[in-house]
């Protein structure tokens, strides 16, 4: 009978979806794990909860990297440590399809977990929703379509300007490449993403070594907001050919995918290309460039004629996209900036993957549909994509809780930050410094920041 009973349990599990999860207490945390309708899911419970759950969206996976065994709870793992210790819930799913632009499922599957931690483990007095880089755009989703089930938003280094408008800048770096140094890269509807990621970092190899690449590389660099620092460790180096070199380094490194597999990926989940530069200004979208200046200084010392090539760009053909998948990109990738729970955004201010000017774009459409008062943004005077210490995700943290808590925003004045992240223990203090491919200790670096405008935010944003 219970062979009989153990039998129509799995076959429950099988059919309707329902999940047992594998409990296992580690010291005063208890672990769940387990599969719900095929997204993997974590769940950690501190023995002291709070009532607070915080629920975690990641990024964007690549399809060029094997999928990662580990599913993700925070940024960094200092940071899941102290807020466990410190009485929070941590749970995400992995989602059903773990890489590519997968936001479609990460709503339905984010959702499907938060059901789940209710009725398992019990409703949380507070949830907040958290995420980074892309997942920043599904947290946002998730709390602006779900306002009862979140309390709270918090975000780092997301793409808020929205899909569409992120794909738009990658189409016209490989523009200004393909225009200006004969890249012919295939910039939608790739039929050799391997060859076509191979020819892009040629290009820009090749762009970085004479005076004329570094020239067109910068401007095409600057129409899609990458800045000519990567080095978390160092200041922004002052010489033309040292920012150049960053750029082509965020260009080989993180917008190598926009010429490959992630592309093809996304224009099949979208049936057809969401992307275009029809009726684009680039001598309007270079003058708000935060990198303009540096184009300005490299075409000076190559002796080339900037007007020129801004009037090559102005007059080559243009990409058209497939309306249907504009729609798709748009009902899973744009944040409209609603605000129904308060909301607290942190970035840093060099940002090849996901420029600081994302945040401005976010800031803009709330202004317009939601609470501008329900927002606050914080900026780190750092460069890198989400390279933060866990002090200063705490900080961010703590922040946004004592807006739930007291009704009104306390101060974001960056020397109150610095003074309050720098108090936590010297294990908070780190980054990983992707140069060097090591951790290193830094010091809280909490910023005032204007982001320039996002070159290829929506229209209709």
């Amino acid at each position: 009978m219970a062979r009989r009973g153990l039998v129509f349990l799995a076959l429950l599990t099988i059919f309707l979806g329902l999940v047992v999860p594998s409990a296992s207490a580690d010291g005063a945390v208890t672990r769940y794990e387990g599969e719900l309708e095929g997204a993997r899911y974590l769940v950690l419970v501190p023995e002291n909860w709070n009532g607070t759950l915080m629920l975690w969206s990641h990024g964007m996976y690549s399809l060029a990297y094997p999928e990662p065994d580990r599913i993700a709870l925070t940024s960094q793992p200092a940071t899941e440590s102290f807020l466990l210790a410190q009485g929070y819930a941590l749970a995400a799913s992995q989602y059903r399809t773990v890489r590519g632009w997968s936001i479609e499922e990460a709503l339905t599957d984010q959702t499907r977990l938060h059901d789940w931690f209710t009725r398992t483990i019990g409703p949380p007095r507070r949830t907040i929703a958290a995420g980074e880089s892309v997942g920043a755009i599904t947290a946002t989703l998730l709390a602006e379509r779900n306002p009862r089930r979140f309390d709270g938003l918090m975000t780092f280094c997301g793409n808020l300007a929205g899909g569409a408008a992120h794909w738009n800048s990658s189409l016209d770096l490989g523009y200004a490449l393909n225009t200006l140094l004969d890249a012919r890269l295939q910039l939608v509807r790739i039929t050799d993403p391997a060859a076509n990621v191979g020819r892009f970092v040629d290009v820009v190899q090749a762009a970085t070594a004479n005076p004329g690449g570094r020239a067109r590389l910068a401007l095409a660099n600057a129409l899609a907001e990458i800045p000519g620092w990567l080095d978390a460790t160092q200041s922004r180096p002052p010489d033309v050919v040292d920012q150049v070199f960053w750029q082509g380094v965020w260009d080989r490194y993180y917008r190598a995918g926009a010429f490959g597999v992630d592309r093809v990926a996304l224009e099949q989940r979208a049936s057809g290309n969401p992307s275009w530069n029809v009726g684009v200004d680039y001598r309007r979208i270079l003058a708000k460039s935060s990198e303009r200046t540096l184009v300005e200084r490299a075409y000076t010392e190559a002796g080339l004629d900037l007007g020129a090539d801004l009037d090559r760009l102005a007059k080559a053909p243009r990409v058209t996209p497939d309306p249907a998948a504009v729609t798709h990109l748009a009902r899973f990738g744009l944040p409209l900036g609603r605000t129904p729970v308060p909301v607290l955004t942190m970035h840093t201010v060099a940002d090849g993957t996901a420029p600081a000017a994302h945040e401005r774009a976010y800031a803009e459409r709330v202004s317009r549909l939601g609470d501008g008062d329900e927002l606050r943004q914080l900026f780190v005077n750092r460069a890198g994509h989400c390279v933060f210490t866990a002090s200063e995700e705490i900080t961010a943290l703590r922040t946004l809780e004592r807006r739930l808590d007291r009704g009104h925003w306390p101060s974001t004045a960056p020397a109150t930050l610095i003074y309050e992240a720098g108090k936590l223990a010297p294990e908070h203090q780190t980054i990983f410094d992707i140069v060097r491919e090591t951790r290193v200790t830094t010091t809280p670096a909490f910023a005032r920041h204007s982001p320039p405008p996002y070159p290829r935010a929506l229209p209709f944003s």
